[in-house]
């Protein structure tokens, strides 16, 4: 299933940070553009309403703007300093409302009045507003504004001639003369209220307006759609180029699990996570295609070494029972049966000791140990061998305290002293020497014998690896007792080296931690 593919779920949770991220920034972005074009609108509006205010307020009821002389002192026109004749219009009428004379009673109190008395009803003051005011609010322009003044009681004394006809009076709220702003689909206003309780409101519409933050929007969301798909076509390349490396990794564990132990990872970049894992990987391979070779020419030299002891009994066999012998002849078959199985049983130990080791099942004791006295037993074991093979064992014993097994140390004294006897030359020597140096503990076992050649001495730990093949054979040799020296000695943590020379000798350094430190 898609969804459990490493690719699909990078692809997705990028998809889903990429509409996150373009989704808030779109939003926010159009918020503000919204936001400015709105306050732009606003500070338009609110400039046309202070200066359609500023007529309004600057004018008395019934007076011309700019003739703020006392009351006393204004004549009729063309005559300066006379006083108008009663209810002249820039004369406040002497009775009636405001005059404090007598109080005024309306029509509606039903009085009748009588003829010829004038009429001192409140009538609504006319508005007259500054060419520059009405300027501003030409409908011939795109975007022209309105405007609209009400009376205190709710009474139309004002508008521009572009204002729409559903135009209600906003409502005050107690004394408020603080400026608003109100949206009506498809306009918006600013309005306030003067001192006198009178209301001026200025507006425009927004279509226009409303369709270019449409477009924004649009392009906002094409805009987003193109870096999504970018973004996720990236994702895409690059979710397959990080995954290559994965994809060559199982093809070569493929290979390798039909039975091509040679295939290993190639890979161009090799600086990345997944490059170091691909030379851990192909390092991994490698050596597992040497153990499996190893095993297999392990597995063959067994076999070749187990079918010639083998052989040996059942001829021997088959010779006994070929006809009737005497009990000397019985008996030499007896004993050369039995010396073949003795070496067939030395040989299965040492396999088995191999296998334990190879497997970790070997239980290694770590306890103090001095490879002088170790070495002492040792040669007391093995000088009976040396005095037959008449080699003289030299020792230089210092104390060499290590930490180790002591069978298991004894197994690589004994062993190397035995191959020191068996190819070592007739009257010859063996120098077996202990010392400490440099936080370690040397043993040293030097022979005079016929030494190891250049070309067979990288390969003497090898398993079933005879540097003499043909003295090995026949003095029962299986080739595994320098396998078996350096795998114990490796289990122990310690270094085993050899240097030799043909003709004069080889001598084989072991190196193991020391005690003292």
């Amino acid at each position: 299933m898609f969804t459990k593919s490493i690719r699909w779920r990078f692809l997705l949770w990028l998809a889903f940070l990429l509409v996150c991220i373009l989704g808030g920034f779109g939003a926010t972005a159009y918020q503000l553009h919204r936001t400015n074009r709105f306050n732009q609108i606003d500070e338009d509006l609110q400039r046309r309403l202070v200066a359609v205010t500023g007529d309004v307020r600057g004018r008395p009821p019934f007076g011309e703007r700019g003739d703020r002389r006392p009351f006393g002192e204004r004549g009729a026109p063309g005559r300066r300093g006379e006083r108008p004749p009663f209810g002249g219009p820039d004369e406040p009428p002497p009775f009636g409302p405001g005059s404090g004379r007598f109080p005024w009673r309306p029509p509606s109190s039903g009085v009748e009045m009588s003829p010829g008395f004038p009429d001192f009803r409140p009538r609504p003051r006319e508005i007259r507003l500054s060419a520059q005011t009405l300027s501003q609010f030409d409908d011939t322009e795109p975007n022209a504004c309105y405007f609209a003044i009400w009376s205190r009681e709710g009474t139309l004394l004002k508008s521009s001639t572009n204002a729409p006809l559903a135009l209600a009076v906003p409502t005050r709220i107690g004394s408020d003369t603080q400026s608003h702003t109100r949206m009506r689909e498809p306009v918006r206003e600013t309005f306030h209220f003067t001192e006198m309780g009178e209301c001026v409101l200025v507006g425009r519409s927004i279509i226009a307006d409303l369709s270019a933050m449409g477009r924004f929007a649009l392009w906002l969301f094409g805009a987003g759609g193109a870096v999504l798909a970018f973004g996720l076509g990236g994702g895409w390349w690059l979710a397959a180029r990080a995954l290559q490396p994965v994809q060559d990794i199982t093809l070569a564990a493929s290979h390798i699990s039909a039975g091509n132990l040679s295939k290993r990872i190639n890979l161009a970049d090799t600086h990345n996570e997944l490059g170091h894992l691909a030379k851990v990987l192909n390092s991994t391979f490698a050596r597992l295609e040497g153990a499996f070779a190893q095993q297999k020419q392990f597995t063959a030299d067994a076999s070749h070494e187990l079918r010639t002891p083998l052989a040996v009994i059942i001829s021997e066999a088959q010779t006994a029972l070929s006809r009737q012998r005497s009990a000397a002849e019985y008996r030499e078959t007896v004993e050369t049966c039995l010396d073949t199985a003795q070496q067939m049983r030395r040989l299965t130990q040492s396999l088995l000791d191999l296998a334990r080791l190879d497997a970790g099942q070997e239980h290694i004791q770590r306890v103090e140990v001095d490879l002088a006295d170790k070495a002492r037993a040792c040669i007391s074991l093995i000088r009976p061998l040396a005095d037959t093979a008449g080699v003289e064992i030299k020792c230089d014993l210092a104390p060499a305290p290590a930490v180790g097994d002591v069978d298991c140390l004894g197994q690589v004294i004994t062993n190397l002293l035995t191959n020191a006897i068996h190819y070592n030359k007739d009257g010859g020597s063996i120098r077996v020497s202990t010392r400490t140096e440099e936080k370690a503990a040397i043993v040293m076992i030097a022979d005079t014998g016929i030494g190891i050649s250049t070309e067979d001495l990288p390969h003497i730990f090898e398993r079933f690896y005879r540097a003499d093949k043909s003295r090995a054979r026949s003095n029962g040799r299986s080739g595994l007792g320098l396998a078996i020296c350096k795998t114990i000695v490796d289990a122990h943590g310690g270094t085993i080296e050899v240097s030799s020379e043909v003709g004069v000798g080889t001598a084989f350094t072991v190196r193991l931690p020391s005690a003292r430190f």
